[in-house]
């Protein structure tokens, strides 16, 4: 079964060409957001993909109390409601708190569960409330199959615009991998399955402060994501990742971008123009 998330004029879907969910980790500034929403509004036109820009306005989940959160709920979403208004493009970012979903709800077009916070049930019933787009990322400790749970708490709650995000898993100590059988089980509970490429090469917890990462093997692990048939990619990017101020190891370095993503969109629309074979 087929189903399809309607944002304006983007159509979200696991048998649609791929969406892309793209922009930076947090806000450090107004020049580095738009510098990158400008870059990827002109990669993603020449592309014909799809494209919603992501970035967040708090990182509560952090390693250390010296790592950067970000500018805070008022300054980041008048910061997202400018980039929203001057490149009228749509806006996904995190909440983390009940009490901030209906705030946030007003700028963004997309509300990101994070996946530390997928299961706790104030949060997810508060987000479904707003009537959003819900995207909720798997917890590195849920196996796919249990994420039925969260997406019934949502629709119990009166929302059913929900996609499910891949993110890694943790394997031992300061380690995640990706199970590619997983992506199919996502898909069978019929709701558009979102991979979260960047943070899925996290070594958690192996840096002095944070978390460290394998960006030199983005483009080899969002293809195999990719492979996998789902409606949406979501990617950070940063022009100097080594300076970032929050998983930059992790990010793609903009100067890529464009290369990146054509051959992503080469791999989607292979993908989607073979048959599908049912094996049993």
């Amino acid at each position: 079964m087929h189903k399809t998330i309607q944002l304006k004029n983007i159509s979200i879907g696991n048998h649609l060409p791929l969406v892309l969910f793209g922009g930076v980790n947090v806000l450090e500034s107004r020049e580095v957001a738009h510098q990158v929403v400008e870059s990827m509004l002109l990669e993603t036109k020449r592309l014909k993909i799809p494209f919603i820009f992501k970035a967040s306005f708090d990182k509560a989940n952090r390693s250390s109390s010296l790592s950067y959160r970000g500018p805070g709920i008022k300054l980041g979403l008048e910061m997202l409601q400018e980039i929203k208004n001057r490149f009228g493009c749509p806006i996904i970012t995190d909440v983390h708190e009940p009490d901030q979903a209906m705030e946030v709800a007003k700028v963004a077009d997309v509300l990101q569960i994070p996946a530390f916070l997928c299961r706790q049930t104030d949060l997810v019933t508060a987000v479904a409330k707003t009537g959003v787009i819900i995207n909720v990322k798997k917890a590195q400790f849920l196996a796919p199959q249990e994420m039925k749970h969260i997406l019934k708490k949502i629709e119990e709650s009166g929302n059913k615009r929900v996609l499910l995000c891949e993110r890694g898993t943790q394997f031992g100590y300061n380690n995640l991998v990706v199970d590619m059988l997983g992506f199919s089980i996502l898909k069978n509970l019929a709701v558009p399955v979102m991979f979260d490429v960047t943070h899925a090469l996290q070594l958690p917890g192996k840096g002095a402060y944070a978390a460290e990462g394998r960006r030199s093997q983005v483009l080899q692990l969002a293809k195999a994501g990719v492979s996998q048939g789902i409606s949406s990619l979501f990617l950070e990017v940063h022009p100097k990742p080594d300076q970032a101020k929050c998983d930059g190891p992790c990010a793609l370095p903009l100067e890529h971008l464009g290369d990146f993503l054509k051959q992503i969109k080469e791999l989607d629309d292979l993908i989607k123009g073979q048959s599908f074979l049912s094996i049993r």
